[in-house]
């Protein structure tokens, strides 16, 4: 709820900008209350930001190593998971690092904002497993106007940036089987029958990182 109050500042930290331009504009009909601060990490931040908003996206969600550097970073006064992932494991793993919430990608666009003013006023806030089928709307993804589902799209994308199949499993915290899933209906939606053929339509397709983010809060370029 709005308290006409400043704005919460909000750092978005992902390293691709279609999904951080989805977040942004999902955000922006209420900027009254949350306003993104930083997107691109080729400008440095010199202000502090409310809360940094880990994205998930073809991040390592197994290893919050980047949890812990926005946790350290005297930049962000609070670090929350945005995240469609709900393992048990993930989470617990996110809060032992110091994260201040786990938000759930399937959260309409006023609840989201609901509870980063929650967090931003000192409360940890962890959402329920959704059982929506579907992202929140306005969110983005490399390969979604291509009929990629969210999770599709990040398999690819994991696996254009080079990752086994054992290395995308353990990254997003799914059974090897279910990536197998994936993959094949992958390569089914781009009319591809080999992993070289999804590399390529990848890297042609916007499913390489823009940035390595994360550099910029450990002090990088």
């Amino acid at each position: 709820m709005a308290t006409g109050l400043a704005p919460i500042l909000i750092a978005l930290v992902d390293d691709y900008d279609v999904v951080l331009t989805g977040v942004a504009s999902m955000l922006y009909p209420y900027r009254d209350r949350v306003l993104v601060a930083e997107i691109d990490a080729n400008e440095p931040l010199s202000d502090t930001v409310d809360i940094a908003l880990y994205d998930s996206f073809a991040q390592p969600e197994a290893d919050h190593e980047e949890i812990e550097v926005l946790v350290r970073s005297s930049r962000a006064k609070r670090v929350v998971v945005y995240t469609w992932n709900f393992a048990p494991e993930l989470i617990e793993s996110a809060r032992r690092r110091g994260a201040d919430g786990y938000l759930s990608k399937r959260l309409p666009a006023r609840e989201l904002v609901d509870a980063l003013e929650a967090i931003h006023a000192g409360e940890t806030v962890i959402s329920e497993s959704s059982k929506r089928t579907r992202s929140a709307a306005n969110l983005d993804w490399p390969g979604r106007h291509e009929g990629l589902t969210d999770r599709e799209a990040e398999v690819l994308a994991l696996i254009t940036q080079g990752k086994s199949n054992a290395e995308v499993a353990a990254m997003t915290f799914l059974s090897p089987n279910t990536i197998k899933s994936y993959i094949r209906s992958v390569y089914r939606k781009i009319d591809v029958t080999s992993r070289t053929q999804a590399v390529l339509w990848g890297v042609k397709h916007g499913f390489t990182p823009d940035h390595h983010r994360i550099d910029h809060w450990r002090g990088g370029p």
